[in-house]
């Protein structure tokens, strides 16, 4: 079972990112496009988070990413496939101790930019931000051997603070002529 596990957030998280980005682009290659550290250990203003790095990969074909299976997992991934969200290849490191997880997706799927409004919502909110990294504590405070029940007690918070996200993304993106 894992538990849940909260850090105050570090600098060294953006190092395991450049890190694990620098791997990624040798396994996946010319099929990258863009890739984003992503996730609590991304936004300094939140305070809290797990130790796990969340990568967001944008590549130029999806369905190559089963050639590079190999190799990740030699890295130390598993394959989660899909994993509840269609048109995502999903992959985690790390057993019971998880350290990163990669979401990789083709270019357009509108799963891209909800990810990242939700980053640049709360950089750019930091109360909201702070807020979200408080629930968290509490919750693993109250949970720590219930992993599900972390997860289930920040979903409501979550689901409104995404969709308040995608709207301010909108919105920006309206804004800029994007």
């Amino acid at each position: 079972m894992r538990k849940t596990e909260l850090c105050s957030w570090t600098e060294q998280w953006e190092a395991l990112y450049e890190e694990e980005e620098e791997l990624l682009h040798k396994i996946l290659k010319d099929n990258v496009i863009h890739m984003f550290h992503i996730g609590s250990t991304s936004v300094h203003t939140i305070q809290y988070a797990k130790p796990i790095i969340d990568i967001l990969v944008v590549v130029s074909n999806i369905e190559r990413i089963a050639s590079y299976e190999k190799e990740m997992i030699q890295a130390g991934y598993s394959a989660k496939g899909e994993n509840g969200i269609a048109g995502r290849r999903y992959f985690v490191k790390g057993k019971e101790k998880r350290t990163h997880h990669v979401h990789i997706f083709q270019s357009g799927h509108a799963h891209i930019e909800q990810l990242l409004d939700f980053k640049e919502y709360l950089l750019h909110h930091p109360l909201e931000a702070k807020a979200y990294g408080e629930l968290k504590r509490k919750l693993a405070r109250e949970f720590p051997d219930f992993h599900y029940k972390y997860q289930e007690g920040k979903r409501e918070f979550v689901t409104a603070l995404a969709h308040k996200a995608s709207f301010w993304g909108e919105e920006r993106r309206r804004r800029e002529g994007k």
